[in-house]
């Protein structure tokens, strides 16, 4: 798929100078930026598993719920 991007002067600059290095044209690198991105940015769903307990060992967490929910009242 083909999508258009404005890219400042100093980052097409920059592209035609990694291009140059690494013998692979601009698109291939802007591809590999996005992926490198995409990756970075990706929030995994397991990452937040046991963070309660990393955290407050010292604290049920069961309890701590109970006291937040008793404030509501």
């Amino acid at each position: 798929m083909r999508t258009i991007i404005d890219l400042p002067d100093h980052q097409v600059s920059a592209l035609a100078t990694l291009g140059r290095k690494s013998g692979k044209p601009r698109a291939e690198l802007i591809r590999q930026a996005v992926d490198l991105y995409l990756r970075e940015q990706r929030v995994d769903a397991t990452s937040a598993f046991g963070l309660w307990r990393q955290h407050n060992k010292k604290t049920d967490g069961v309890a701590y719920q109970k006291r937040l929910r008793d404030e509501w009242q």
